[in-house]
């Protein structure tokens, strides 16, 4: 086993990860923030821009709701439902939340 294996193996290494881990996030905060410094935003960037939060989070969840079935795609419809006509985060969390627990519940 060399030097850096049982470095990383004893008790520094996850505060080695972690120190990794977080010089890689704040270089890729700082990389978005230099590469965006040099592009033109125009109103087709803009409008790129703006549907990137929603594109992340539907790539995210997506897989998600594929595994889990009917009660992911009920629950997620519950969620959406809600949030469309409270316009609140937290009513879409709870009716969200909920379903999935009733349904998980009765067996689904």
């Amino acid at each position: 086993m060399t030097t850096f294996h049982a470095f990383a193996a004893g008790p520094w290494g996850s505060v080695l990860a972690i120190a990794a881990m977080t010089l890689a996030t704040y270089l890729c905060r700082v990389g978005g923030v230099v590469l965006m410094t040099r592009v033109r935003i125009t109103p087709r960037v803009e409008r790129g821009l703006r549907a990137l939060p929603g594109s992340i989070i539907v790539a995210t969840i997506l897989p998600l709701i594929l595994d889990g079935g009917i009660p992911a795609i009920l629950s997620i419809g519950a969620a959406v439902i809600a949030m469309v006509l409270t316009r609140a985060e937290l009513a879409g969390l709870v009716a969200g939340l909920g379903t999935l627990s009733l349904l998980r519940a009765f067996g689904l």
